[in-house]
């Protein structure tokens, strides 16, 4: 049996331990607290990570990691990242600039990117189309990156499952973040 590790990562009310929850054979493992920046209206975020599991058919194991989304934490966004076979950054359309905080992760990762394969998730594109996929696509280029963009909706098993193969392909096929 082997053992794989994807990050999720993104912006604050992404959708990073929902998604991981959806997914996970067993409830997930959280460190949400009691939510004090009145910029977001969470009620709870992440302050360490959260952790799921699952198995694949032929017995091996997915363990999955998310980052807390605020910056403030980007000491442990590094040490998270560290042994991933790839990286899921979830975007939320709803938020202020979400292409701003696509940026943010861009460059905050970018040596990992450099290495690891990487999917974007695009959430909340049905109540707020703008921008677009192809926003996100042009954003990724200017980064000189060219990366999967599907939309999702975390609570979708199926959903975060297709960013899951979508990543795992990209191994296979041997492609990087590049």
């Amino acid at each position: 049996m082997r053992e794989y590790k994807i990050l999720f990562t993104g912006s604050m009310g992404a959708g990073k331990t929902t998604a991981i929850g959806t997914v996970s054979d067993e409830p997930p493992i959280v460190t949400d607290v009691f939510n004090n920046d009145l910029s977001n209206s969470k009620t709870h975020t992440t302050v360490g990570l959260d952790f799921g599991q699952f198995t694949l058919d032929n017995g091996d194991r997915v363990r999955m990691f998310g980052t807390p989304g605020q910056e403030r934490f980007d000491f442990l966004w590094k040490i998270l990242a560290k042994n991933a076979i790839g990286m899921i950054i979830l975007a939320d359309n709803s938020r202020p600039d979400p292409l701003a905080d696509l940026r943010l992760y861009l460059d905050a990762f970018a040596d990992d990117l450099d290495i690891m394969p990487c999917t974007i998730g695009i959430g909340r594109l049905d109540e707020h189309p703008s921008p677009s996929t192809d926003d996100y696509i042009d954003e990724l280029a200017r980064h000189n990156r060219i990366l999967p963009v599907l939309e999702v909706d975390v609570r979708n098993r199926l959903d975060v499952l297709m960013l899951i193969d979508t990543l795992l392909a990209q191994l296979e096929a041997g492609m990087l973040g590049e």
